[in-house]
């Protein structure tokens, strides 16, 4: 990976910067045994998350749902897990701490998530707001990743182009995300997928920590 130009690093938010399954898990599981549907384990929700809350609850309501149900189900997630996104997620050891680093180095910080943007402004004020320069979540208004969408609009807000920036994540949707954004990808093993996964969908470059971040792109 060529970093002699890089000024910006793009991050993926859950399962990159943040612990966040134990909320999204509550979250999903409130809300299927609030309408009556069976309650999904924790690994089951690892492996829905990654293409935005919408396909979460798309995939964690039992085959063969009547679509009213699956809208009211998916409105209740959304209350409750803007209300009590914080109550578990805590950033990944080291995180912090590579963040400071990097802005030290002067790199511009952005995250773009297919988190509501509403959960993205609760994370980014408790967690980012002094290292991290941008925050992107869903919204009507732009189209959610793998779609560059979100890569894109970051990158203009940083005033950087793609041939500056560098993506970190950790699921085969930022491997799709980078490579629609034309950016390079830090694959990050400490989240929700791991390297046998991130290897058959394209993955090249690893991170085993946080710190390997910093590393790789202080060349």
């Amino acid at each position: 990976m060529k970093v002699e130009n890089i000024k910006a690093v793009v991050f993926d938010l859950d399962g990159t910067l943040l612990d966040t399954l134990d909320d999204l898990s509550n979250a999903t599981n409130w809300a299927l045994l609030h309408n009556r549907l069976p309650e999904r384990t924790i690994d089951e929700v690892r492996r829905f998350v990654g293409n935005g809350v919408r396909r979460l609850i798309e995939r964690a309501v039992p085959a063969g749902t009547d679509s009213a149900l699956f809208e009211q189900t998916f409105a209740d997630f959304k209350a409750y897990y803007v209300d009590h996104c914080q109550e578990h997620t805590r950033p990944y050891d080291g995180i912090p701490e590579m963040l400071q680093a990097l802005k030290a180095r002067g790199f511009r910080l952005a995250i773009v998530s297919n988190k509501l943007q509403a959960g993205v402004d609760e994370l980014y004020a408790r967690f980012f707001s002094d290292t991290v320069d941008v925050a992107i979540g869903e919204s009507p208004e732009i189209q959610r990743k793998p779609a560059p969408d979100m890569v894109l609009e970051a990158l203009r807000q940083l005033g950087i182009t793609a041939s500056e920036a560098v993506y970190v994540g950790d699921s085969d949707v930022d491997l799709l995300t980078a490579r629609n954004s034309g950016l390079p990808c830090i694959s990050v093993l400490w989240g929700f997928r791991d390297r046998e996964f991130l290897e058959k969908h394209g993955a090249t470059f690893f991170a085993a920590a946080p710190a390997d971040v910093v590393e790789a792109l202080a060349h």
